[in-house]
């Protein structure tokens, strides 16, 4: 099953210091819920694990993302991840490419388009639900990304003291956002509320 995904979500930030951030495929990868980068394999391309807690159950996926057409110019680049849950009885491939586009006011706006392809049991969710938790999924991590890019812009505006007369500006990065386990009955919760939605729109036709 193939799902694509399209998402523009607007930052408090300069289109420079986002871009920078982007390029930062460990804060990123931190930025996401339940997400966690744990090896480096060579340059741009990781090992990592996703977590997601329903109730009482966990279910982890392992896999591996890369870096790739990184294109400064236009602020592009392309980010392919595949991977397995811990049963082997689910498979997910993604193909990401996001960017950073200048908006109004100094501030710019994260682009991404992807398409996730699923296999296994995790298929049979059908592509209206992957949609759903996507948008949850995606909420939370633009929140987070929002949040690191808008302390690395300030720390840019603040200057530091030197030994020098003239002041400098902070080049040290925010630490990342604290990992947490991906909320499973927050997404149940949407997933449900989506599905009265279309029940009760189908009955007033």
């Amino acid at each position: 099953m193939n799902v694509q995904i399209d998402k523009t979500y607007p930052m408090p930030c300069s289109a420079e210091v986002a871009w920078e951030f982007l390029q930062n495929l460990e804060a990123v990868g931190a930025c996401m819920p339940g997400a966690k980068i744990t090896e480096r394999l060579d340059a741009g391309r990781y090992k990592g694990t996703v977590t997601v807690k329903v109730g009482p159950a966990t279910m982890s996926f392992r896999g591996e993302v890369e870096m790739k057409d990184v294109d400064p110019a236009a602020r592009t680049l392309r980010l392919l991840g595949k991977g397995t849950d811990s049963t082997g009885s689910s498979g997910a491939s993604m193909n990401l490419t996001a960017r950073i586009e200048a908006a109004d006011a100094g501030l710019c706006t994260l682009v991404g388009t992807s398409e996730v392809s699923m296999s296994g049991k995790a298929a049979a969710f059908g592509g209206r639900m992957m949609n759903t938790v996507a948008d949850q999924i995606l909420k939370q991590f633009a929140d987070n990304f929002a949040a690191q890019v808008s302390a690395l812009q300030a720390q840019r505006a603040t200057p530091v003291q030197t030994d020098s007369a003239a002041p400098e500006t902070a080049v040290s990065t925010p630490p990342p956002p604290t990992a947490r386990e991906l909320n499973g009955l927050a997404l149940v919760w949407s997933i449900f509320k989506d599905w009265l939605r279309g029940l009760f729109s189908k009955r007033t036709t």
